[in-house]
């Protein structure tokens, strides 16, 4: 029997179903772009993702609704953005305070203003990570700029990992500030910071199992691919010498379906005595859950 029938998982990229927060959250990508086309995509990165999860017709208690799924696929945990463009996220905490965890989103753009709204937020909710999108932030933020080593001090001061997009960015906007080699220097600049590499990587994946392997506290989650799209460079890291470091992010119902994700998770060919850490025991461990 696989760790797949009946083994717990945490997601590190999960949405709540809330089409009014999720429309609010899109708007702020749109005077980056540049063509028609994705001005009027309902989804940033809508050319790349088939059969989208329809989220419009859930009834009337949409976070229950979305606790039921992750009963479908024994997901315990999952990790939430506070969302405050909406007010799913306090119904998550109040009524599911088991079954949820939170990042903030920062933009560094905002300086210690930003720094101030995470340490207010880590008082209000259960929050055990911070997130940034390096290419969508307006103006976009690098990797390894002066604007970004605030909020990487404030993650270390509150002992929080920081997920952070690496690679090319889905939506249509310039990739360069998203270069995997720009996380080298923050590594070693700031060798207790605990850095999650978001997004896939891609196309320098090799690289990204490279820097993993020079420094302790840099991982990879999975998050925005689907289980057969998973980089075979970073499928062979994990079943080698980065079992502890590769860790499960999903992408629902943002781009993917969870009938989707674990449909074709028991086609990647992970190490049976990987997938506990990858599915669980990795995140349980960098929560502090």
């Amino acid at each position: 029997m696989s760790y797949l029938d009946g083994g717990k998982v945490i997601d590190l990229m999960f949405g709540l179903p809330d089409p009014k927060g999720l429309d609010a959250a899109y708007e702020s990508f749109k005077p980056l772009y540049r063509d028609k086309e994705s001005r009027e995509f309902a989804f940033p990165a809508q050319y790349m993702f088939k059969d989208i999860p329809n989220i419009a017709e859930i009834g009337d208690d949409p976070v229950g609704w979305a606790v039921k799924q992750m009963d479908r696929f024994n997901i315990e945990r999952a990790l939430i953005g506070v969302n405050e463009f909406s007010d799913m996220h306090k119904i998550a905490r109040d009524r599911f305070s088991d079954r949820f965890v939170f990042d903030v989103g920062i933009d560094p753009n905002g300086g210690m203003d930003e720094v101030r709204r995470l340490r207010r937020l880590t008082k209000e909710y259960d929050v055990r990570a911070v997130s940034v999108f390096p290419c969508g932030c307006n103006p976009q933020v690098p990797i390894d700029d002066k604007r970004m080593y605030v909020t990487y001090a404030a993650c270390i001061d509150l002992d929080l990992p920081i997920f952070v997009n690496v690679g090319v960015p889905g939506p249509r906007v310039p990739m360069d500030p998203q270069k995997v080699e720009r996380v080298d220097e923050v590594c070693w600049f700031f060798p207790e910071l605990k850095f999650v590499m978001r997004h896939g990587a891609e196309p320098w994946d090799e690289l990204a199992v490279k820097l993993m392997l020079k420094y302790p506290h840099l991982y990879y989650s999975t998050s925005a691919f689907a289980p057969k799209h998973y980089p075979k460079s970073v499928i062979r890291y994990a079943n080698t010498r980065g079992a502890d470091k590769v860790m499960y992010a999903g992408y629902f119902p943002m781009g993917l379906s969870l009938d989707r994700i674990f449909t074709d998770m028991r086609q990647v060919p992970f190490n049976e005595n990987v997938l506990p850490k990858f599915l669980y025991e990795n995140a349980k461990k960098l929560l502090k859950l």
